[in-house]
């Protein structure tokens, strides 16, 4: 890693870290050899659970904190009729960590400026307010470590994030104190600066913020011109919270073959959505777009997103989280190793958190926080 320090660069200005080494790609953090924890023998669904209670699912969206925000009273706990999510559910599906969605809606045109920052703050408020509410079963988590120490706790780590870019309100400022107070995940869609054309110079500039800081991009939504230009300015690997294989299934936030491919190179995560639309309404359809994602971009470059409590309808036999065994127990039987079932489960999220922790670490030696403004660069 010692060359991506080396190419750093003290300057502020936009552009200043145009020159760096290359990203980090999947091998910069290359998994561990891997000990099978199931027994061949035994049906798919038991091997499921035994795989899974070693290396557990990390959820990349979840839209439990809007769905909470409509309910009067709720014990996630005990147990919560109303939503999709709960603890007792979580943990039947040996779900490990979350990252909870702070979107304000499906359509993130309809959120900007200054509404769309205090609305954001009000979201990352009430996750901590849920989180502090059921200690027994739910854990803040900011990096790797902390969700594995959640999860060796026997919680559920919750990662906050991914928010609308639109949360910014085009001040850099902002993103700062919006990590300060957790955000983790920043979706690059919806905003002058993150559109059809790509990134404007104001929106390379918040993604060099970003790597600086450890905030990670959510490309599902961007156009193309966006996801590649992101994937040639950020030192950090990228994901997408919800994509699935558009091969299959030709959904907008669905990735074509080329993005994969170059997701894949740049040590990125496309996280498959649980979801009749995107990805089929049968178990089976999820497990086609994990095989083609997992051939397409690498086996260290897929993940999974429950995508429960955001209003869309779930694949037969995934209708919450207690359900993930019974896809993994479809993996199984299409002859995935179980070294690859744990990468997609947990090691490749994990490999992200670590790979944006490294970037922000070597950046913060030479970089100090922007004070560029939308004004200036873009006009």
């Amino acid at each position: 890693m010692a060359d991506l320090q080396d190419d750093l660069h003290t300057g502020t200005e936009a552009g200043g870290l145009d020159d760096l080494s290359e990203p980090l790609t999947a091998q910069a953090y290359p998994p561990e050899p891997y000990a099978p924890v199931s027994d061949p023998d035994d049906e798919p669904l038991a091997r499921a659970h035994a795989v899974l209670a070693a290396h557990p699912v990390a959820d990349g969206y979840s839209g439990l904190p809007r769905a909470l925000g409509r309910l009067p009273w709720y014990d996630l706990e005990l147990g919560e009729s109303g939503v999709d999510t709960d603890v007792p559910r979580l943990r039947e599906g040996h779900v490990g960590a979350l990252l909870w969605s702070l979107h304000l809606s499906e359509n993130p045109e309809n959120a900007d400026g200054d509404r769309a920052v205090g609305a954001t703050l009000e979201q990352l408020d009430l996750v901590k307010t849920v989180v502090r509410a059921h200690p027994e079963g739910l854990r803040l988590a900011y990096d790797a470590g902390q969700a594995i120490d959640a999860r060796n706790c026997g919680r559920v780590a919750v990662l906050p994030g991914p928010a609308g870019a639109a949360a910014l309100g085009d001040r850099l400022g902002i993103l700062r104190s919006l990590h300060a107070l957790g955000l983790r995940v920043l979706t690059l869609s919806g905003v002058s600066w993150a559109g059809e054309a790509g990134l404007t110079r104001f929106g390379e500039e918040a993604v060099r913020e970003m790597n600086r800081l450890g905030v990670l991009a959510d490309l599902s939504g961007a156009s193309p011109d966006t996801v590649r230009r992101t994937f040639a300015v950020s030192k950090a690997p990228a994901l997408c919270t919800r994509s699935g294989a558009r091969a299959l299934r030709p959904h907008p936030a669905n990735l074509p073959d080329d993005l994969l491919v170059e997701l894949g190179a740049a040590g990125g995560l496309c996280m498959v959505p649980l979801t009749a639309e995107q990805t089929g309404p049968t178990v089976r359809d999820v497990a086609d777009h994990l095989d083609h994602v997992r051939t397409v971009a690498g086996p260290q470059s897929v993940g999974l997103s429950g995508t429960y409590d955001s209003g869309t309808a779930h694949p037969l036999e995934l209708g919450d989280p207690s359900c993930y065994p019974r896809l993994i127990a479809e993996l199984l039987r299409r002859g995935w190793d179980e070294a690859d079932v744990a990468l997609l489960t947990w090691g490749n999220f994990q490999r992200v958190l670590r790979g944006a922790a490294f970037t922000a670490r070597a950046v913060q030696q030479r970089r100090e926080p922007s004070t560029a403004t939308i004004a200036e660069l873009d006009g």
